[in-house]
């Protein structure tokens, strides 16, 4: 192929099958996860959401003869506002790439740009696990972004509030052992004796993902744990593995970094499980990464450079409304 023979109107239909190779070969592994859940939110509707969390007690009350019945609680739980932002970049393929046929530079320019926008949303989906143990934290680009669930305090934390009750409840295990055994029977006890509705009552969810970073020993030893066909721990055969096939384990790769996205070693160890039916984690897409092209006939070459400019750009909100879903551990010991 001679890119220099490529009109522009050609040069953009196939820029854009590029791009959507690049974008395609990304695994986004938050979205992917079960931890997320997905919204779709249509143009000229405003940029902001509000998700709130609503119980209704669990239990009957009894109703004698000729008694009326009572009536069930409803308890609206806190609420949390989502506010879209835009992430962008223009990606400049310049003249000397496209009179010179320097193809492998135009491809790799065009592949890179694809995945951008979905790695950059998985990014700031999985800071949220990354400093789920602080109120905020400085994004790459110095934005304050805060972290807390509707109650105020972090996400990953001892003693969360309820709206209609004074009970108090952790989500975050004492201690914060590694991955073991005994850590995940102590991660299953949080959820038994530290799963509320906002009344205060005890809340019954399936806790059916257990996620960790991409560290080796992390993903190795949670794989041993739950495809053993035998306890990983016994001495001699027969003895059957309570925890195969118990959870979907998720690897989430970019929660072991800092802010900028560079690797962090005081991380690798974040592990947790989580019920993907009580999950209050939610993504709003607004505008999904995508890439705008020159026109023919427009201002698509910089005058300056000579280059033509493709807009890479996506538009997306995140927030976490509550903390009972999750249950954390960051594996560092500390208490």
């Amino acid at each position: 192929m001679e890119l220099n023979t490529v009109s522009l109107g050609d040069f953009c239909k196939l820029a854009t099958v590029i791009w959507i190779r690049g974008f395609e070969s990304v695994d986004p592994a938050m979205i992917n996860s079960g931890l997320v859940k997905v919204m779709n939110i249509s143009e000229a509707t405003g940029n902001t959401r509000e998700f709130s969390e609503i119980d209704t007690n669990e239990y009957l009350s009894y109703k004698g003869e000729g008694d009326q019945a009572a009536r069930g609680k409803v308890q609206q739980g806190y609420t949390k506002t989502m506010t879209s932002y835009r992430v962008a970049e223009n990606v400049g393929i310049t003249y000397e790439m496209r009179t010179q046929n320097k193809y492998p530079e135009v491809v790799s320019a065009l592949l890179a740009a694809g995945r951008k926008g979905a790695n950059t949303m998985d990014l700031d989906l999985s800071h949220r696990i990354t400093f789920i143990t602080a109120t905020s934290y400085t994004d790459r680009d110095g934005r304050t972004i805060a972290t807390t669930a509707g109650d105020g305090f972090q996400v990953a934390y001892t003693a969360h509030t309820l709206a209609g009750s004074s009970t108090q409840y952790r989500n975050r295990l004492a201690n914060n052992p590694q991955l073991s055994k005994g850590a995940l029977e102590g991660m299953e006890r949080l959820v038994t004796e530290n799963t509320y509705n906002q009344l205060g009552e005890k809340k019954t969810a399936t806790f059916d993902i257990l996620f960790t970073t991409d560290d080796p020993n992390a993903v190795n030893t949670a794989r041993e744990y739950l495809r053993s066909i035998a306890s990983p721990e016994a001495t001699h055969a027969g003895v059957v593995n309570v925890y195969q096939g118990k959870y979907k384990h998720v690897v989430l790769p970019r929660v072991a970094t800092t802010a900028v996205g560079a690797p962090d070693s005081t991380k690798r160890s974040y592990w947790g499980i989580a019920s993907s039916m009580m999950s209050s984690f939610y993504l709003g897409i607004w505008e999904a990464p995508h890439m705008i092209a020159p026109t023919p006939n427009s201002n698509a070459e910089d005058v300056q450079t000579d280059s033509w400019d493709f807009r890479n750009r996506a538009g997306y909100g995140i927030c976490v409304v509550g903390a009972s879903w999750v249950k954390f551990s960051s594996g560092d010991a500390t208490a």
